[in-house]
């Protein structure tokens, strides 16, 4: 039983939701790397909860390098960064320990640690987790852009509310990924981005909470990651893509468009442009084999509606072994879908560099190794 994902670069996840502190260790990562701790704190600021549409569960999320790094540099050893949590209400969880939460984790983590799981806020199990996943996902989106590579998502829809499509390529798709990064709604049109924050809105007040889809791009790789088979980039990115809490689909270029498509609509044809080979579509979504073709890597993450509502449930009691009533307590969000997109980023980078380093060695974090950095 591990929390640790990856290969040449792997991410070990320690803490629960209501614990003294979580946080993560990251080992591969080249000695010299000089991290750009604002830029970090800028995506840490992207997954805080604000306004209405969000938990009023508020952390600080100030992130603590304890090993690993010195001085500014990565030192090469592992890298252990703690984030501590200081905005626990444990006692909104006391009452109804033995309830569980429909579609959360509470009934499968009882009956897979016995009883001794930590069940406040979720434990293990929560999206509280996500904050170092974040941290260690900005890292790695740094070195990645060290080499002209830029991840972006949106929120494609959200309970039926659509945003503006993603430009196949080039120049149009580099200045959509920025104007999202940059934003803390993902979004690409401002009047979706209003009916979506309405949305959450009234679902809050509802006391029900909404889902949708994110769509994310990634720009500037180049051809030739990936492996066959079993590490696929599909592979590799959607096992980090299903450990997001709430993720329950995930589909690479067209996904279930292609069962409805001749295999001549489906297909991506190759051309040669300046001395580059390319193709004229990518329904394929950059990837062919499971290696990368050059192309954008596109894909779609569905995210479910948070399961924790404030309409009354029915349910059992885990201990009593009898059915129960549940009317939940606490702080929850309507929606996590704005908040778990920077989350899908930071798997995503996590994802890429470690294929990148298995194919060119751990030196190309720090810019030693490989293709050169931009």
């Amino acid at each position: 039983m591990k929390s640790t994902i990856g290969n040449a670069l792997s991410v070990t996840l320690f803490g629960e939701s209501h614990s003294a502190a979580i946080g993560a260790v990251i080992e591969g990562l080249a000695p010299g790397i000089k991290l750009d701790l604002p830029f970090i704190a800028g995506q840490m600021d992207k997954r805080r909860p604000k306004g209405n549409i969000s938990t009023k569960r508020h952390e600080d999320d100030e992130i603590r390098f304890v090993s690993g790094f010195f001085d500014g540099y990565t030192t090469g050893t592992p890298l252990c960064l703690l984030i501590e949590n200081r905005s626990q209400r444990s006692g909104d969880y006391e009452a109804l320990k033995a309830l569980a939460r429909p579609s959360h984790a509470d009934y499968t983590a009882y009956e897979k640690y016995f009883g001794f799981q930590d069940y406040r806020g979720g434990g293990h199990f929560s999206g509280r987790l996500t904050a170092p996943i974040v941290a260690a996902g900005a890292i790695c989106l740094q070195i990645l852009k060290g080499y002209g590579i830029a991840v972006g998502t949106h929120i494609k829809s959200l309970h039926g509310i659509e945003d503006a499509p993603f430009a196949e390529g080039g120049d149009e798709l580099e200045r959509q990924i920025a104007q999202l990064n940059a934003a803390y709604l993902a979004v690409l049109e401002e009047e979706a981005g209003a009916r979506m924050t309405a949305e959450m809105e009234k679902a809050a007040a509802a006391g029900d909470s909404v889902g949708g889809i994110l769509e994310t791009a990634v720009t500037g790789m180049p051809a030739g990651i990936g492996e066959p088979f079993f590490h696929s980039v599909e592979s590799r990115v959607s096992a980090l893509l299903y450990s997001v809490p709430a993720v329950k689909g995930v589909a690479f270029g067209d996904g279930f468009g292609f069962a409805a498509l001749y295999g001549s609509e489906a297909n991506d044809p190759f051309y040669m442009e300046g001395g580059q080979v390319k193709t004229r579509t990518n329904r394929n979504g950059g990837i062919n084999g499971g290696i990368t073709n050059g192309m954008p890597i596109r894909f779609q993450t569905a995210v479910k509606p948070t399961p924790s509502i404030y309409k009354q449930q029915q349910t059992v009691d885990v201990v009593k072994r009898e059915d129960a009533v549940l009317q939940i307590k606490g702080r929850h969000d309507p929606a996590v879908i704005h908040r778990a997109r920077v989350v899908v980023d930071s798997v995503t980078a996590i994802a890429l560099v470690d294929l990148f380093c298995e194919r060119y060695g751990y030196l190309w974090t720090a810019g030693r190794g490989g293709p050169g950095k931009k």
